[in-house]
C-alpha cells in the first residue's frame, strides 16, 4: 500500500499535497465498502439459514448453490419494485431517512481495525467516535417515523428512539471499563492491550491467548454489552418497534422497494458493527487465541472475521430461545438493572486498578481525560 500511495504521489506530480495518500485512503475505503456489502448479503443469507435449521427447515435454497445467490435476487427485486410514498408524507425527509440510517452505519467502519495496521483511520478518539455515530443513528428512525405522517410510524420511532437511547447508556458504561483497563481510546491499542498480558500470563501459561482477553475479567460487563448490542440493534427478543401488533411495522411501516432496503441494510450493518465492536473489546480482535503454531500462522483479519461470525451466531441463535420481552420489562431491565450495574462496575474497575496498579500502561491512563468526557456525556444523557 506505501508503493502505491508513492507511486501516485509520483505520478500526480504535486507530492507537496500528498493528493497520493489521499487517493489511496479512497481506494481502501472502496475496497473496504463492497467487502462489506458483500459480507453483509451472506450475513443476511446465514441469519435466515440458522432460523430455519432451528425449525428444522432447510432455509433459501433455490438460488444458486445451496441458496447462495438469494441475498442479491433480494436485492434486485427491491431495486426494481416500485416505491410508495404516501401523498401526505414529507417526501424530502421521507427518502432522506433510509439514507442517513445507512450512510452513517457504514461511515462507523472508517476506525474499525480489522488486523494491525489494517485501519483506514487510525485515530486516538476511535471509540468515541463510534460511539458518536452509533448515537446519531437514532435521527434517521425518528425522520422516518415523522416524516410518513402516520401516528403508527410516529409512534412505532419513538418507542425505537426511546430503546436505542435506554441502551447506548449501559454500552456507554461497559465501554468505560474496557478503556479504563487500556488507557486509550484508539480501538488498535484495545487489542494491542489484550496481547501483552493479562491472566494466562499470571497463571504462568502465556499462550493460552485467550484467557488475556477481556471477556474473562470483565465478564457482567461482556453479559452487558451483549444483550445491550440486541437492544441497541432491535434484535430479537428486544425487536418490539417492528413486533408489536398494534405499530405494524414500526417506523418502516409505510416504506417499500428501495427506501425499505436501505433501512434494513443500515440496521444489518449495525449488527455487524456490534459484532465487530465485541470482538475488539472483550474477544482480542484479530489475536490468535492460542499462542503458538499453526495458529499463529493465520492472518490476523482471518481470526477477526471468525470471531465476528461466532458473535453474530450468537446474536441469532438468541431470536430462537429467548422470547419476546414486553415494552415495560425492556425498559425495566436497561434502567433499573443495566444501568445501576454498570455503575457500579466502573467504579470496581476503576478502584482495583487504582490499588493494584494493573493496566496496559502501568499509570495513570494517557486518555483519563477523554474517558472523563465520555462519561461526563453519558451523565448528561442520563439526566
Amino acid at each position: 500500500m506505501d508503493f502505491v500511495v508513492s507511486a501516485l504521489d509520483y505520478l500526480l506530480g504535486i507530492p507537496i499535497f500528498g493528493w497520493g495518500e489521499h487517493i489511496g485512503m479512497v481506494y481502501k475505503a472502496l475496497l473496504l465498502l463492497v467487502a462489506l456489502l458483500i459480507f453483509t448479503a451472506y450475513i443476511l443469507l446465514a441469519d435466515r439459514k440458522i432460523w430455519a435449521a432451528v425449525q428444522v427447515r432447510r432455509g433459501p435454497n433455490v438460488v444458486g448453490p445451496f441458496g447462495l445467490l438469494q441475498s442479491f435476487a433480494d436485492l434486485l427485486k427491491f431495486l426494481l419494485k416500485e416505491p410508495n410514498i404516501p401523498a401526505s408524507a414529507d417526501k424530502v425527509v421521507f427518502l432522506l431517512a433510509p439514507l442517513v440510517t445507512s450512510i452513517l452505519a457504514l461511515s462507523a467502519y472508517a476506525v474499525l481495525p480489522l488486523d494491525d495496521g489494517l485501519v483506514i483511520a487510525n485515530i486516538n478518539v476511535g471509540v468515541l467516535y463510534i460511539f458518536a455515530i452509533s448515537s446519531l443513528g437514532v435521527y434517521g428512525i425518528i425522520m422516518g417515523g415523522w416524516a410518513s405522517n402516520s401516528k403508527y410510524a410516529f409512534l412505532g420511532a419513538l418507542r425505537s428512539a426511546a430503546q436505542m437511547v435506554s441502551y447506548e447508556v449501559s454500552i456507554g458504561f461497559v465501554i468505560i471499563t474496557v478503556l479504563l483497563c487500556v488507557g486509550s481510546l484508539n480501538l488498535t491499542d484495545v487489542v494491542h492491550a489484550q496481547q501483552a498480558g493479562g491472566i494466562a500470563s499470571m497463571l504462568g501459561v502465556p499462550w493460552l491467548s485467550f484467557l488475556n482477553w477481556y471477556w474473562l475479567p470483565l465478564f457482567p460487563m461482556f453479559v452487558i454489552f451483549f444483550i445491550s448490542a440486541l437492544a441497541e440493534t432491535n434484535r430479537p427478543p428486544f425487536d418490539l418497534p417492528e413486533a408489536e401488533s398494534e405499530l405494524v411495522a414500526g417506523f418502516m411501516v409505510e416504506y417499500s422497494s428501495a427506501p425499505y432496503l436501505l433501512f434494513q441494510l443500515g440496521e444489518y450493518i449495525s449488527i455487524i458493527l456490534m459484532c465487530a465492536m465485541t470482538t475488539i473489546l472483550f474477544l482480542g480482535g484479530w489475536s490468535s487465541p492460542l499462542g503458538f503454531a499453526p495458529f499463529t500462522l493465520v492472518p490476523g483479519v482471518i481470526w477477526f472475521v471468525l470471531k465476528l461470525c461466532l458473535v453474530f451466531f450468537m446474536f441469532a441463535m438468541v431470536k430462537a430461545f429467548v422470547p419476546r420481552y414486553r415494552y415495560d420489562q425492556l425498559m425495566r431491565i436497561g434502567w433499573k438493572v443495566f444501568l445501576p450495574l454498570s455503575l457500579v462496575m466502573v467504579i470496581a474497575v476503576a478502584a482495583i486498578l487504582q490499588l493494584t496498579g494493573w493496566g496496559f500502561h502501568g499509570g495513570p491512563p494517557e486518555g483519563t481525560a477523554t474517558v472523563s468526557a465520555l462519561a461526563t456525556h453519558i451523565a448528561g444523557v442520563v439526566s
